[in-house]
């Protein structure tokens, strides 16, 4: 009962399941397992960014919105906590009144660039979002007494996710419980509650109208959907989690400036997780947010090591520098769009439902 009332969508491939349940334990554990600071921030990053990704996915995978504009209610969302820790106190209250102040405005912005640009088609309404996105960065820019403008904003946190902050006088399995292992789990609940709501909206009734939105709008109007009220619930949803994800994020940081979370770079890395992931699985947002950001954490390490390691051989070392890290993030990108032109989780489900086909067309008794 309590699985049909989450998603009745599962991996539908044994190599996903795996790779999701290994990475789900890793994240779970990741402050006892990796407890250094990096590790830490990287395991935050990627929580935040499943959430993120597969707001992103909903709109592209499952409605087809190609949407410029989502950095702009993860950014709402993050400045929101910000300003209200500043105006009201470092306080549970603070927060909450700035993830609710984040969530109203993010879900105004989205109804009415969904009202008002929902009718115009394809890469028309991209331009459109790719522009009130890039002039809500300016605005955020310039709003000094607001924002702080390129400064950005630093606030301060509860007492229980303060740094200072002990929960045992001990430690647990070696590591002592503080406000920084707090502030990740408190991500980490949040984060695994926002994606099953996501996975549950998408395989839901409401979901399946946003596939055949996707697959064919004037079929789907033709039978009585009105499709400008799906892609602007589906906008609207999809800003919301968005904004949930940039609260989290300032959290985490204790911190919100105009390139932390309104950048245009971040919305490539959101293009390019989907991709990678997979679109309209959000399994994939999942499992190509731990690999993008993985790789982005720790590529540059791993090349230093290589490139140390072949010092006899000059122009291997060259290559491998970890000045270089960028030119070998776009080559694993190109061979993973190459080999998994549907991202890892569509193909390795397409390859698990091939062997079931397969298996299901064998004669009985057949020689595998």
């Amino acid at each position: 009962m309590l699985a049909s009332l989450v998603s009745t969508d599962h991996p539908r491939s044994r190599i996903v399941a795996f790779i999701v349940i290994a990475t789900l334990l890793l994240l779970a554990f990741a402050p006892f397992l990796f407890p250094g600071a990096k590790a830490m921030n990287v395991a935050a990053k990627i929580l935040v960014f499943t959430v993120l990704v597969a707001s992103f996915d909903l709109l592209l995978g499952y409605t087809g919105i190609v949407s410029f504009a989502h950095t702009m209610f993860f950014g709402v969302g993050a400045y929101g906590v910000a300003i209200m820790s500043i105006r009201m106190g470092p306080g549970w209250d603070a927060i909450a009144v700035g993830l609710l102040a984040g969530l109203a405005v993010s879900g105004v912005l989205a109804l009415v660039i969904g009202l008002f640009s929902l009718r115009v088609r394809a890469i028309f309404f991209a331009m459109i979002t790719l522009a009130v996105a890039a002039a809500f960065q300016t605005l955020a820019s310039q709003l000094h007494w607001l924002t702080g403008g390129e400064d950005g904003l630093t606030f301060r946190l509860p007492r229980e996710l303060r740094p200072a902050f002990r929960l045992f006088e001990g430690q647990v399995l070696g590591v002592s419980i503080d406000g920084r292992v707090l502030s990740y789990y408190l991500i980490f609940f949040v984060a695994l509650a926002s994606f099953l709501m996501l996975l549950r909206i998408v395989n839901s009734p409401f979901g399946r109208v946003l596939q055949a939105i996707r697959e064919n709008d004037f079929r789907a109007e033709a039978i009585g959907y009105r499709i400008v009220v799906y892609r602007s619930l589906s906008s609207l949803i999809g800003a919301l989690f968005a904004a949930l994800a940039g609260a989290l994020y300032a959290i985490w940081l204790r911190y919100n400036g105009p390139d932390t979370t309104l950048g245009f770079e971040i919305m490539l890395d959101i293009l390019l997780i989907v991709v990678i992931g997979g679109m309209g699985t959000l399994y994939g947002a999942f499992v190509g947010s731990a690999l993008f950001l993985f790789a982005q954490g720790y590529l540059q390490e791993l090349m230093r090591l290589v490139s140390g390691s072949l010092d006899a051989v000059p122009v291997a070392a060259a290559l491998l520098s970890p000045d270089r890290w960028l030119l070998w993030m776009g080559v694993l990108f190109v061979l993973s769009v190459y080999y998994f032109p549907t991202g890892i989780v569509g193909r390795l489900r397409a390859r698990a439902l091939a062997r079931r086909a397969a298996g299901a067309a064998r004669p009985p008794g057949a020689i595998r």
